[in-house]
């Protein structure tokens, strides 16, 4: 993280806790239902509060404690990094989303929705970790990715995450992973060709959520399939926005579409 951009993780507590104290007299279910009409409207920030708020009340919220950490992880990934003290609160954000989720997962250790979001806060911090950092935290990003899917095997985001982290594996090949071998010891394997197949999992289980178009045409674009990406990076400027972030996954469909259409010439 760059120096001279530090904001101290208590402070965006403290501040966050604040923001997030329960309004008086509203119950649990209430709080979770303004969350709920809050993501409905793509209002990340209100669904979050409204979440927290939840989350802070006895007894412990499984829902309450899951919807928090994926909201946490949706405003997270808004923030930009680039803006003053950006990558402390990004940071700060998904390690808090993984503490409501390993909450959620001891609450309700038999439901998918916990570990999954285990899975994603951590693999956001990995990201912007170093390299060894991120070979550490891959193993158990995997092992909470597969216990969701064998909980619930209709989870679309479930697969889709598989799919990329069979792809980020599979970018880490010959002398590269060798000497990360090395360096970092043994590297987790994986293909481009499952990480289509979890890839059109997803799409097949979701075919109007854009994001899985947009990572499996960077999948097709790996194994050369020029045509078929090309298909899928214009189904993301086809379909309608859904969430908060697809103006941004079409934006880079369109800079995708570009480099696609070219090599299937």
């Amino acid at each position: 993280m760059r120096k001279g951009r530090i904001i101290p993780i208590a402070l965006l507590s403290a501040a966050l806790a604040v923001a997030t104290l329960p309004a008086a007299g509203q119950t649990q279910s209430e709080l979770i239902k303004r969350g709920d009409d809050a993501y409905t409207r793509l209002e990340d920030q209100a669904a979050l509060d409204a979440y927290l708020a939840a989350a802070k009340l006895e007894p412990p919220s499984y829902e309450a404690l899951w919807k928090a950490a994926r909201s946490l992880v949706d405003v997270g990934d808004l923030v930009d990094a680039e803006a003053r003290g950006g990558e402390e609160r990004k940071m700060a954000l998904y390690k808090d989303a993984e503490d409501h989720a390993r909450k959620a997962a001891a609450v309700k250790p038999d439901d998918a929705n916990g570990h999954f979001q285990i899975s994603l806060s951590m693999g956001k911090q990995a990201l912007m970790l170093g390299k060894k950092d991120q070979i550490r935290m891959a193993k158990e990003v995997k092992a909470e990715i597969e216990k969701t899917i064998a909980l619930d095997p209709t989870h679309d985001s479930a697969y889709h995450a598989l799919g990329r982290w069979h792809r980020k594996m599979a970018e880490i090949g010959g002398a590269k992973r060798l000497l990360g071998g090395l360096l970092y010891g043994a590297l987790p394997k994986g293909s481009f060709e499952e990480s289509a197949t979890y890839l059109k999992k997803a799409v097949e289980l979701r075919p109007n959520f854009i994001n899985h178009h947009l990572e499996l045409g960077r999948t097709l674009m790996e194994l050369k399939k020029y045509g078929e990406a090309v298909a899928e990076f214009q189904a993301c400027l086809d379909l309608p926005a859904a969430t908060s972030k697809d103006p941004g996954y079409k934006k880079e469909a369109g800079a995708e579409l570009v480099k696609a259409e070219k090599k299937a010439r």
